[in-house]
């Protein structure tokens, strides 16, 4: 099946038309990738490109607007409201179908390590794709901006790029990584007071102790505040939660909102998901829109179809090579994807639960365990993979005939030990994700408490499952401490989340009426 990638470079430029125009022929030139959207900001000084196709087809894109933006944009005479390090400022790619964030990131180091090579920028590496953690948060990278990594980078240890020389230069450097999708959202106040949406911004974004997967800052653009954010899992973090938050902070200085500002693309979920919260149509089901219906009649998928009839696809090629002769995936995978359920069946109840008049009372805790167990269903998805990975590791390290034993049984070690984190990881989440069902069972909408029980005996599954694959990795180790300590961590973890099947069924039972 064909795999589709995005990527969404952001480039300093967003006043000269024939500087975009050049990037933009730049992405066009490339076999195989569609352009989607170009996007510009004069205020900013910055444009958002976002283009599509297989994960080849999008590197050489990607690599071609790095190439494009570093002969034509130099950071000495450039000034924005934005944060910018380089030229090519930052190049996310994002899983769309048939991939995933691994394999993202294995696309963002390969294009990482020709740019430095080929190009002679330097590279830093962030999200999934990071090779250090500090590296992880894109504004860690970025801090001082372009300004301050010149002054810093071949001086400091801590500016050492990932790729490329270690050196200044106009063109700056360019991040390049992998995430999650991301909404870029903005929202004017009627004030040109831009310490009141720097205030705002603190309140609402998670580095601050706001709200999950919501980074912020005020800016001033064209004489207006300007809360300006990134979500990064709209999913977990509803855009009309975010919205609503920000309307609630600007009220406590008299002001109000007047507009808001998409730049880029949004998922259609995002999108339905406000018109439902706004509408007050709580169940409104998609195929009740019309497009969405015509659409299907007509076999066509709109680009929510496309969204679930990927997983759809993907669950049934994922059966058929759990039901080959191949060894991976077995179950650790199928114990991830138990877990998964498990957290997703828990994050419908929260759902089912979250602004319904009846449960108005359990709002606030409904939408912290709808966000917690929407995270936990993302970690344990992308865990069916990592063990399915984790296993081909620990046999290619078996049937590695080219290095010596001493080495070969290092190796043998260190693929075991990932093979056994792996679904002591999914154990752990799984024992999470139960207890998350513990507590929608006990307070959540009625109607749906049997789901919230299903929820514990899958999270139960899941956690006895990956016990199962700790205990044959650890049988393996050399280290026998680590093995003990594996063992340890999986008896309570099997006991833990026993003792909470049983109160979530004895609390399902008793507000079910069974």
């Amino acid at each position: 099946m064909n795999k589709i990638i995005e990527c969404v470079p952001n480039i300093s430029e967003g006043r000269r038309m024939e500087v975009i125009e050049a990037v933009a022929d730049a992405v066009r030139s490339v076999p195989g990738v569609t352009l989607l959207d170009v996007s510009s900001d004069p205020d900013h000084n910055r444009t958002v490109l976002t283009f599509v196709g297989d994960p080849d087809a999008v590197a050489e894109g990607a690599f071609q607007v790095i190439a494009a933006a570093k002969e034509r944009i130099n950071l000495d005479e450039h000034t924005g409201e934005h944060p910018r390090i380089g030229a090519t400022d930052v190049v996310p790619f994002v899983p769309v179908r048939n991939t995933n964030a691994e394999e993202c990131a294995a696309v963002a180091r390969k294009l990482g390590q020709r740019v430095g090579a080929e190009l002679g920028v330097a590279v830093y590496l962030y999200g999934d794709a990071a090779a250090r953690p500090e590296r992880e948060k894109l504004a860690k990278i970025r801090r001082g901006q372009y300004e301050k990594w010149k002054e810093e980078v071949g001086v400091k240890p801590e500016r050492e790029p990932d790729f490329g020389p270690a050196q200044p230069a106009t063109w700056g450097a360019t991040v390049i990584g992998a995430r999650p999708f991301l909404i870029a959202y903005n929202l004017y106040l009627n004030s040109d007071a831009v310490d009141v949406a720097d205030a705002i911004s603190r309140r609402i974004r998670t580095s601050s102790g706001g709200l999950p997967n919501v980074q912020a800052k005020g800016f001033l653009v064209e004489g207006q505040a300007q809360v300006s954010m990134n979500l990064t899992n709209f999913e977990a973090t509803p855009i009309h939660l975010v919205q609503e938050l920000v309307k609630r902070e600007a009220a406590q200085y008299g002001l109000t909102v007047t507009r808001a500002e998409l730049i880029g693309m949004i998922p259609e979920k995002a999108l339905l998901e406000s018109a439902k919260y706004y509408l007050q149509l709580h169940d409104l089901a998609d195929d009740q829109v019309l497009e969405i219906k015509m659409a299907q009649a007509a076999g066509a998928q709109s680009a929510e179809e496309s969204r679930a009839a990927g997983p759809d696809q993907r669950l049934n090629d994922f059966l058929d090579a759990v039901g080959s002769s191949e060894p991976a995936p077995g179950g650790g995978s199928v114990a991830a994807l138990a877990g998964a359920l498990a957290a997703g069946l828990t994050q419908m109840v929260a759902g089912l639960t979250v602004g319904r008049k009846k449960y108005a009372e359990v709002a606030e805790q409904a939408q912290a365990i709808l966000t917690r167990a929407a995270t936990l269903r993302h970690e344990l998805t992308a865990a069916i993979q990592e063990d399915a990975d984790a296993f081909d590791a620990v046999m290619a390290a078996f049937r590695n005939k080219e290095i010596g034993p001493e080495a070969r049984t290092q190796a043998i070690e260190a693929a075991t030990i990932v093979a056994g984190n792996v679904p002591l990881r999914v154990a752990t989440l799984a024992r999470d994700a139960a207890g998350l069902a513990e507590e929608a069972a006990a307070m959540g909408n009625v109607n749906a408490v049997t789901d919230a029980a299903s929820a514990a005996y899958m999270a139960q599954a899941a956690v006895m499952a990956a016990g199962l694959n700790v205990r044959v990795n650890a049988v393996g180790l050399t280290d026998e401490a680590l093995a003990a300590a594996w063992r340890r961590q999986v008896d309570e973890l099997e006991a833990e989340v026993s003792a909470i099947v049983a109160r979530t069924a004895e609390k399902a039972a008793a507000r079910g009426g069974f």
